[in-house]
């Protein structure tokens, strides 16, 4: 069958084609609408901690993942829900940062099984329809701690909320998008590999199922078998409308913007900066959990320290509108660097008002979109100064936090340390977002060398 060696030919030509406009254009941006997504719903997640909704799952650092697995969606009673909902959201923040930062993002890895899974995630939560009144009963769980946050919170607080749905609802539908051109290209992929076996072979006996799938299974030993991708098969190269079926997959697989551009743009890698500073703006949630438990914990300290009169004193300064005397605390850290012994005074309201002002800032750089529009649209060079700045920022909160929590451990009564909440899982998270911020600034500076070597050989790097 010339014709059909013809179509397989051109097919091939085509989906490899289409398998490098995926992994250039669209994988890229389908990695930053999911990393938006996971953004924001750890921050709902660290409020749902904060506010005691739910539980920390004291098995949630130690989950090994070796494959995306959707929690379970199952109902559960009412007295189960909080040891249920505490399981299963601890298990979709670790799903969603697995598939952020450990996932292959490339059209070979990404197969119709892992589009599935990655759909299922997505859809885990409907936050579009977000619902007391949900047949889901984790979207309606999660309707209804959502909703009882929102009543009487803080400015803060709502900001982090509204930012964190907004960036939730918009991420999904360019998700199924990215996904659904995904599967397409897989479908036809299938198709194409399915013909390794279905070529020269009569109509009737491609139509026999059970056998065809006895062949597949010992040719592609592990791969799926699609009966209906095999229907489709059949109809393309055995029916009257063969033809006008192979056209039609031939032109959906055409890619747009496929044309040779005479003049080519400046190569960009302003995208790689911007992971990283998303990256650095996620940790602002963490933020607010830490300054909620470094709150509790001067208040335990404060309580302890001060005598009546002090107590009196402070109360009477507060009446009359006088600033309080600053509390000052002596810290003491291990430089990373010298590895010597630092001590250090901590004035600790400045300090507290210094992490404030730093989620305030943070929390835009979360996602892409509206919020991060200014930093999109300024120059690589402004990029990469602001990236270092906050990476050197968020470096002093994590070293002063740490001295912090070693230190209110020990200053209090050893009745009272039990009382003490501890920050280092999140302390942890931020260290993470610190590692991988710096990493993506090292790889900016190594695929800018990289550049400027080829320029200078006179090589024109590939657009």
């Amino acid at each position: 069958m010339v014709e059909n060696n013809d179509y397989i030919k051109t097919l091939a030509e085509a989906l490899k084609a289409r398998a490098e406009w995926l992994e250039k254009s669209e994988l890229p941006k389908l990695k930053d609408e999911l990393r938006a997504y996971h953004t924001g719903f750890a921050s709902l997640y660290n409020l749902y901690l904060k506010k005691g909704l739910i539980h920390e799952d004291p098995y949630k650092h130690e989950a090994k993942i070796g494959e995306l697995e959707v929690p379970s969606s199952a109902s559960f009673s009412e007295a189960d829900k909080l040891d249920q909902l505490t399981q299963r959201l601890a298990n979709y923040d670790n799903q969603l940062d697995f598939l952020v930062n450990f996932y292959q993002f490339s059209a070979e890895f990404l197969t119709m099984d892992r589009i599935k899974r990655i759909l299922g995630l997505v859809r885990y939560i409907d936050w579009i329809q977000l619902s007391p009144d949900s047949q889901s009963p984790v979207t309606r769980a999660v309707a209804e701690m959502t909703n009882q946050i929102k009543t009487g919170s803080d400015t803060l607080t709502m900001s982090v909320i509204t930012e964190s749905l907004s960036h939730l609802n918009k991420s999904f539908n360019p998700i199924v998008g990215y996904l659904r051109l995904l599967t397409e290209y897989q479908r036809e992929n299938y198709k194409l590999n399915l013909r390794d076996i279905t070529e020269g072979m009569p109509q009737a006996e491609v139509a026999n199922l059970p056998q065809l799938k006895k062949k597949y299974v010992q040719a592609k030993p592990g791969s799926p078998f699609y009966p209906d991708l095999v229907e489709e098969v059949i109809k393309e190269d055995y029916s009257d409308e063969g033809p006008e079926l192979r056209d039609a997959v031939l032109k959906k697989l055409q890619i747009a913007d496929a044309k040779p551009k005479t003049v080519k743009a400046p190569i960009s890698f302003k995208n790689i900066l911007l992971d990283g500073i998303q990256g650095l703006g996620g940790t602002a949630a963490t933020f607010i959990e830490i300054l909620a438990k470094v709150d509790e914990n001067q208040i335990i300290l404060q309580n302890k320290k001060q005598s009546f009169f002090e107590k009196f004193k402070r109360l009477m300064m507060q009446v009359f509108n006088k600033e309080p005397e600053p509390v000052i605390y002596d810290l003491e850290y291990i430089d990373p660097i010298k590895g010597l012994l630092i001590k250090e005074k901590v004035n600790f309201n400045a300090f507290r008002g210094d992490l404030e002002r730093k989620i305030r800032t943070l929390a835009p750089m979360a996602a892409r979109g509206a919020g991060a529009s200014k930093l999109e649209s300024i120059q690589e060079e402004q990029l990469v100064g602001f990236l270092e700045r906050n990476i050197r920022e968020v470096q002093t909160l994590h070293k002063t936090l740490g001295a912090l929590d070693e230190f209110f451990k020990t200053a209090v009564d050893r009745a009272d340390r039990e009382k003490i909440r501890g920050i280092k899982p999140e302390l942890g998270t931020i260290k993470n977002a610190i590692v991988r911020a710096n990493a993506k600034r090292h790889e900016y500076s190594a695929q800018r060398e990289e550049e400027e070597q080829l320029r200078r050989l006179g090589v024109s790097p590939q657009t």
